[in-house]
């Protein structure tokens, strides 16, 4: 793989100087995509080696702010890795860099072309100069959410799907059971779109000079041609690449009158040298802020990457064993629990929060800081958390639970499969795909649902300090904004991992307390026999364990969240 790093460097010494003499100009290329976090298995993190990791650029960048040497930042922007939550995340550190005094300048080829410019361009905004090619476009055109639904198809192939949920808003198995939107199921999603694209305009108005209104206008008539988008004060000039540089060169030497030339870095490159001047971020040192991060959908044993480029998973076994190392570390004062996933297995959601509990009781704070998702089982985790912290526009809520199954006995039988079975006991064919529940599989199956709701909707009251009926009025399987579940008591603060930190030191009373990722294994502890099942060693990744057991297959060919019952449907991007 060819290191970008060592190629765009050298080739920027016609306006750049050498790197170790002038003012430094950091640089950031979103289009070259970025990592939510660094893998724990080992074959990840050498194919992910090279990647940007998104903490390494909040971290540099705000690292650039206070660096006196540091004088400018230019980003080439593109959001197609980052999610809404993220990138609120971005222009937030983007924001305290500019408050420092030094120009940020954002610019782009395109802000989309055939759509996909929304996340892009309310990034850029967020920069003390726009700047956009003069054949480019800003396609901010707006939010959609489209949902597929199949009943129509699975009804002419004899095909029947049985579910349960709780309430009327968990609408994950709605695509096989409903031809179209419910009531409550376009409710939801109405106002999740409302929401999220109501913090798109109002920061495009505040931050370009414009009212609501007129940037609605450019909305509805978009996508917006470079000039027009000029005209109408979307972007601050029209640029290709080497005009951005040449023009942000001379402001740099204009400012640093009587410096060597300017010099170009990397972001995470500038993050990691600096980190790796200082010390490892783990060994040894005093007290700090342990950063725990899970990401993926929530399944029992051990965090791992799925097969076939699926994504991560947060294990149960692995999540569980941070917190009671953290638990156990004296060197550890507090605990940022950064969550970001949709949900799955109801008892490995139970279990995360009964540890995080317990770290809490122990006189170790947790603040829960949510990305982009952070629903149903994703919601669940933060229980056991002193206080929730969440972007306005991360997904969260849900609370609620689903289960079901196709039945596929009519289908089987049109094309001359059959099968026989023989069983012990009543229901040993429960969840078996040639037939519906019977009366008492109904009976048991709703005891299930009702119990395991009200069991979320009890924990929720009692670690938000509302009664059931209040958590209740707000769950019934409801997927709200970031905005909205604080406006409802579900969420504390908005904000990011600087925003949960920041929490974190108060409830210690260490304002510089540092903050470490954590943990990070020795690689050769995955060679030596692990002493018990409270060495942090032993949580490895491992073989996937499907939170639909023996509907492990027919979910994933059905389209059923992955991650299990206590999740919600769909991926959640806004573009």
């Amino acid at each position: 793989m060819v290191d970008l790093a060592k190629i765009t460097e050298p080739l920027s010494l016609n306006r750049f100087g050498p790197r170790s003499r002038g003012p430094l100009v950091l640089e950031l290329d979103l289009t070259e995509g970025v990592a939510d976090e660094s893998p724990g298995d080992p074959l990840s993190q050498l194919m992910n080696r090279r990647k940007q990791h998104y903490l390494d650029v909040l971290e540099g960048i705000r690292r650039g702010a206070r660096d006196p040497g540091v004088s400018a930042l230019v980003v080439r922007v593109d959001s197609r890795s980052l999610s809404l939550a993220q990138v609120q995340e971005l222009r937030d550190t983007v924001a305290d860099f500019r408050a420092a005094g030094k120009p940020a300048v954002a610019w782009a080829d395109t802000f989309g072309e055939a759509g996909d410019g929304n996340l892009p361009y309310y990034l850029a905004t967020a920069f003390s100069r726009v700047v956009l090619s003069p054949t480019g476009l800003v396609a901010l055109s707006g939010l959609r959410s489209r949902s597929t639904f199949f009943k129509g198809a699975l009804d002419k192939l004899d095909v029947k799907f049985e579910a349960g949920a709780r309430h009327e808003y968990k609408n994950a198995v709605n695509p096989y059971t409903q031809t179209g939107y419910t009531a409550p199921h376009r409710e939801a999603m109405g106002r999740i779109v409302e929401s999220l694209n109501d913090q798109i305009v109002e920061a495009v108005a505040e931050t370009r000079g414009l009212t609501r209104e007129r940037v609605r206008e450019l909305v509805d008539t978009a996508p917006t041609l470079a000039g027009e988008a000029l005209e109408a004060g979307l972007v601050d000039r029209l640029a290709y690449r080497d005009e951005v540089y040449a023009e942000l060169d001379r402001e740099v030497r204009e400012k640093e009158a009587g410096s060597p030339e300017p010099a170009l870095q990397f972001v995470t490159r500038y993050h990691r040298k600096h980190t790796q001047q200082s010390g490892p971020r783990l060994a040894g040192g005093g007290d700090h802020i342990a950063l725990v991060s899970a990401s993926g959908g929530i399944n029992l044993g051990k965090s791992r990457r799925s097969p076939l480029g699926g994504g991560p998973v947060m294990g149960s076994d692995t999540v569980c064993a941070a917190f009671r190392a953290a638990r156990k570390d004296p060197r550890v004062r507090a605990v940022v629990f950064r969550v970001d996933s949709g949900g799955g297995s109801a008892i490995a959601s139970d279990l995360i929060r009964r540890e995080s509990q317990l770290t809490r009781e122990a006189g170790k704070p947790v603040i829960t800081t949510m990305g982009g998702l952070a629903a149903s089982g994703g919601y669940y985790v933060a229980l056991g958390s002193d206080a929730i912290v969440a972007q306005p526009g991360t997904i969260t809520g849900s609370i609620g639970v689903l289960t079901g199954k196709p039945v596929l006995g009519a289908l089987k039988e049109r094309y001359g499969i059959t099968s026989d079975s023989v069983s012990q006991g009543a229901h040993a064919g429960m969840f078996d795909t040639d037939e519906g529940f019977s009366e008492s599989e109904w009976e048991r199956l709703n005891k299930l649902l009702d119990t395991i709701y009200d069991d979320f909707v009890g924990k929720v009251a009692a670690a938000r300090g509302r009664t059931w009926d209040e958590i209740h009025e707000v769950a019934r399987g409801r997927v709200w904004t970031g905005a909205d579940a604080r406006e409802r008591g579900l969420v504390d603060e908005l904000g990011g991992v600087e925003t949960a930190v920041r929490l974190a030191r108060a409830k210690v009373g260490a304002g510089a307390l540092p903050v470490r990722v954590f943990p990070r294994p020795n690689p050769l502890d995955r060679l030596r026999q692990h002493e018990s099942s409270e060495d942090l060693a032993s949580a490895e990744p491992q073989t996937v364990l499907s939170a639909w057991g023996p509907l492990e297959h027919l979910a994933a060919r059905l389209g059923l969240p992955a991650a299990g019952p206590l999740s919600i449907p769909g991926t959640w991007e806004i573009r």
